[in-house]
């Protein structure tokens, strides 16, 4: 595998996701565009709205990845409290920004709807910080440093994705084939993981099923380069008789 990649982290913030009231689809939508841009997400990781816990892990998360995702808790409402937090990390100030404030002063006048203080807690932006476009509901993300602060609802989210992107430089994208076999994890462990250490630039996962009462495997191969891909692929073929 390539260690010299740029890696990616995600902090999901809510207390809906850790309570079970919403499912997360954010770091699945995240995962999948990065690998294609070339930048692995390498950690995940879920926090309730608690201050201190978003300040501890932004600071963790930031300082050893090369960039930091967020989702939730940039709304109006009392517990979005991701803004802050963020700014705490960074030790920077936040304050209602001009800016913002004119994007979400343009969109609600449009709509014949009052720019009131709950509204405007949405425009609160550290110092410094670039703002992510949010073309569906106005209210903008940030970036700060590495750490890119975007809206929990998906639709939202993978907008503020597609906005940032093109900023960040990747490296070659991740490619993955795979092959199933009528085998079990247990027949396959040695010979897979001898094949693990021959080849330590290819990422080799296996993933086992059960369909029709019979037990099988797909086992799946990672890799940048896709001459390496393609040798992966025929010493798995070779060692387990595929087709």
């Amino acid at each position: 595998m390539n260690d010299s990649a740029p890696k990616a982290a995600m902090l999901v913030i809510g207390d809906e996701i850790l309570s079970g009231r919403t499912r997360d689809s954010n770091m699945h939508h995240l995962a999948r565009v990065l690998t294609d841009h070339g930048v692995p997400l390498a950690e995940a990781r879920v926090v309730g709205d608690d201050r201190d816990t978003i300040i501890a892990a932004v600071r963790d998360l930031a300082g050893r990845h090369d960039h930091l995702f967020t989702s939730g808790g940039i709304g109006p409402t009392h517990d979005d409290i991701t803004a802050e937090a963020v700014a705490a990390a960074f030790d920077t100030p936040i304050t209602v920004r001009d800016d913002a404030r004119a994007i979400l002063a343009a969109h609600y006048a449009e709509r014949g709807t009052e720019l009131n203080d709950a509204r405007l807690r949405m425009a609160r932006i550290p110092d410094g910080a670039t703002l992510i476009d949010n073309p569906i509901s106005a209210a903008p993300g940030f970036s700060l440093h590495n750490c890119h602060v975007m809206a929990g609802v998906p639709a939202i989210f993978e907008a503020m994705v597609a906005s940032v992107l093109p900023g960040i430089t990747g490296g070659a994208p991740l490619l993955s084939r795979s092959v199933t076999l009528a085998q079990g994890e247990g027949d396959i462990a040695e010979a897979l993981g001898a094949l693990a250490d021959e080849m330590p630039d290819v990422g080799f996962g296996s993933y086992p099923y059960l369909r029709d009462g019979r037990h099988g495997v797909n086992v799946v191969a990672r890799c940048h380069d896709p001459a390496r891909l393609d040798a992966a692929m025929a010493r798995l073929a070779a060692l387990f008789a595929t087709p």
